[in-house]
């Protein structure tokens, strides 16, 4: 059976009603965000709920996201923490990181999650330096995406072995799709040689799960 435009779309939101459910907060999140004059950029609830349960399922107790945005991935990230556990998250806009404070502690988890401001690229460094070599449980990419390379390098001392690489936007995003020519878009051919080193990496068991907009998911094996 082909997969029409018509009948993604319908599986879309079919996957959004089941697996997504967001409570109240999570549900208005993004219109308050609108409201507030920031972009109306997310992961959807079905994507959130995957994000939790892949951090509750390695007992993620450090988990590192570079682009909080408006904090709604950082909520659901926030969420899978094992108790103790602590989120960073590094967001380049002022106003931005503003907003996502707020939002985290009228989600009740502000007190485990650390907004960092900055360009990733130059607070994961600073952040691998600060944590240690082998400290972090879950690494989300979802900022830039031609420096998706340039923030695995940085991170990558960081990870565990066991640790979970999570890439949002491996199939598309912001009008560029991975089966358009090369060439179309610095995002598409960045997103699509990124995708295509992880799976060659012996370090890494990956796979990418066609929710939304595509997540790609890593297991580091170290090394």
């Amino acid at each position: 059976m082909d997969m029409t435009p018509e009948r993604w779309d319908a599986t879309t939101e079919y996957l959004s009603t089941v697996f997504g459910d967001p409570d109240e907060q999570m549900r208005t999140l993004m219109q308050r965000a609108v409201a507030a004059g920031l972009p109306d950029i997310a992961v959807d609830p079905s994507v959130g709920h995957l994000l939790t349960t892949l951090c509750k399922s390695v007992g993620a107790r450090t988990i590192v996201e570079a682009g909080t945005l408006a904090g709604y991935s950082g909520i659901w990230l926030a969420r899978g923490l094992a108790p103790g556990g602590r989120l960073y998250t590094i967001e380049f806009e002022a106003a931005h990181a503003k907003f996502a404070r707020g939002e985290f502690d009228a989600a009740g988890v502000g007190d485990r999650v650390e907004v960092i401001e900055g360009a990733a690229l130059d607070e994961l460094p600073k952040l691998a330096e600060r944590l240690g070599p082998t400290s972090v449980d879950v690494l989300f990419l979802d900022a830039v995406k031609t420096e998706y390379p340039g923030y695995l390098e940085a991170a990558l001392p960081m990870l565990r072995p066991g640790a979970l690489l999570l890439a949002d936007n491996a199939l598309g995003g912001g009008g560029w799709w991975i089966d358009e020519p090369a060439g179309t878009s610095p995002s598409l051919d960045a997103v699509d040689a990124f995708n295509r080193q992880i799976a060659a990496d012996p370090r890494f068991d990956a796979s990418c799960v066609p929710l939304r907009e595509g997540v790609l998911i890593a297991r580091y094996s170290g090394g």
